[in-house]
């Protein structure tokens, strides 16, 4: 005699168990669904908590809460799914064994990728450097146009994008030009050991600081540095706003050669005399 053959109230064992069996999968099911919909709510609560947290802290870039709430988002759901085999009798310890095998191997595997997503933590953490900043890192010079966990995006001085791995910045020296709002521009005028060095100076100081970007405060240095093989030599340092640096620099030069030559004041340049022995 089978289950199928026991017959209560018209209804066989059998048929009883097979609709109590899919009243719980049925069951299971449900529950997975709700474990599913609860898991998704929170995740994306929990991120965008992290995101609009990021605008309270002026200071830590954005993109670090961003990541942060990525991560959040996927550990919930990956606990939800965890939750949710469980409830179908799947053991999730030894699941969770394999789960963590394999990450090891894929962690060994991807050494370069994880370098370059802890350097752009510490970047953005610690920020040598923002967006639009002119920097020279990891042998590129240009502007930072974006950064993200894995690369830096710079474009170079010739407006040429540059990809560069998070890891290769946060490993080398990092100089920023606009970390402040003043640089100190620095050049060498030579003038001939027969000029009168008191008007020469006087033309250099008029010119330099006839210029409206040339700031007073800090004063400059303009004074006589050294006495060179045929010129004597002056040092000018002058105070600029960062942002006119390059420009101010270049236009300083012309306008100081164009002074000196309408003062008269010469500006030797090296010769050579070559003597021919007769034969």
């Amino acid at each position: 005699m089978t289950l199928d053959t026991v017959i209560i109230n018209g209804v066989t064992i059998g048929d009883l168990l097979s609709v109590k069996w899919l009243a719980s999968v049925a069951g299971n099911v449900l529950v997975a669904i709700l474990i599913l919909i609860a898991a998704f709510v929170v995740a994306n609560w929990a991120r965008r908590r992290l995101v609009r947290l990021g605008e309270d802290y002026a200071k830590i870039d954005d993109t670090l809460f961003a990541f942060l709430g990525s991560v959040t988002r996927y550990v919930i759901l990956a606990f939800a799914g965890i939750f949710i085999l469980n409830r179908f009798g799947v053991q999730t310890a030894s699941l969770i064994a394999v789960i963590g095998a394999a990450g090891l191997a894929i962690g060994l595997a991807m050494q370069g990728t994880l370098s370059n997503i802890a350097a752009g933590v510490m970047l953005i953490l610690f920020r040598p450097f923002k967006k639009g900043d002119f920097i020279e890192a990891a042998g590129q010079m240009g502007t930072v146009k974006d950064l993200s966990i894995f690369t830096t995006e710079i474009a170079s001085v010739g407006n040429v994008q540059v990809i560069v791995p998070n890891a290769n910045i946060w490993g080398t020296a990092i100089t920023n030009y606009s970390a402040y709002d003043l640089r100190r521009a620095e050049w060498t005028f030579g003038v001939g050991y027969g000029a009168d060095l008191k008007a020469a100076e006087a033309i250099i100081r008029d010119t330099v600081m006839a210029d409206e970007r040339s700031l007073s405060d800090p004063a400059p240095f303009i004074q006589v540095n050294n006495l060179g093989a045929s010129s004597v030599d002056f040092l000018v340092r002058v105070w600029v706003k960062s942002g006119d640096y390059f420009a101010y620099q270049a236009d300083i030069k012309r306008s100081v050669k164009e002074a000196l030559d309408k003062g008269s004041i010469d500006i030797p340049f090296p010769t050579r005399t070559i003597v021919q022995e007769k034969t």
